[in-house]
């Protein structure tokens, strides 16, 4: 047996994990209050592969993502990255701070697309937590209402959407 092998278990326990010191991973309804706004981080470029792959692997293959002789004669004039990669990966980086302890996702609405994402753009995700409600008929939940936006570099408001996620309490009783 090597040095760095140990006979510890490991933990898979995620409050565990957390309670060693680790990063929190989500919130549970307590830890929300209506107004706050989460800066997500890290922010992320999206590259001109990830929105190809991302357009393939989906059947999605409008030229004006794909083509960039099509996509120059848009009147964008260049390719636009598909609106459902940024929705994605909007909702993702939301995840630790929103949804990372969500018991289910059980709505999305109103996602629109203000301004177009261009391949090499980096966006930037911010949600706005503009519910809370504790379950009147399961104590252990409820349910946390959010507007996610997505800014790129220079700051314009290229997407957003509300969701509804069902959270776990921390303490229930």
């Amino acid at each position: 047996m090597s040095d760095t092998t140990t006979n510890s278990a490991v933990q898979t326990d995620q409050a565990a994990r957390e309670a060693s010191g680790s990063h929190p991973y989500g919130r549970y309804l307590e830890e929300f209050e209506v107004g706050a706004v989460y800066k997500h981080w890290p922010a992320k470029t999206v590259t001109e592969s990830d929105d190809h792959l991302f357009c393939l692997i989906t059947m999605n293959h409008h030229p004006l993502h794909l083509n960039d002789v099509y996509a120059a004669q848009s009147q964008q004039g260049r390719n636009v990255v598909v609106g459902p990669l940024v929705y994605s990966l909007a909702l993702g980086m939301s995840v630790s701070d929103v949804s990372g302890k969500a018991i289910a996702n059980l709505a999305t609405e109103e996602l629109s697309h203000p301004a177009p994402v261009f391949h090499g753009d980096t966006l930037y995700v911010e949600s706005e937590v503009l519910e809370k409600r504790e379950s009147k008929t399961k104590l252990d939940r409820g349910t946390v209402k959010v507007q996610t936006r997505v800014f790129n570099q220079d700051g314009v408001l290229v997407a957003q959407f509300k969701r509804l996620v069902l959270v776990p309490r921390r303490d229930h009783g």
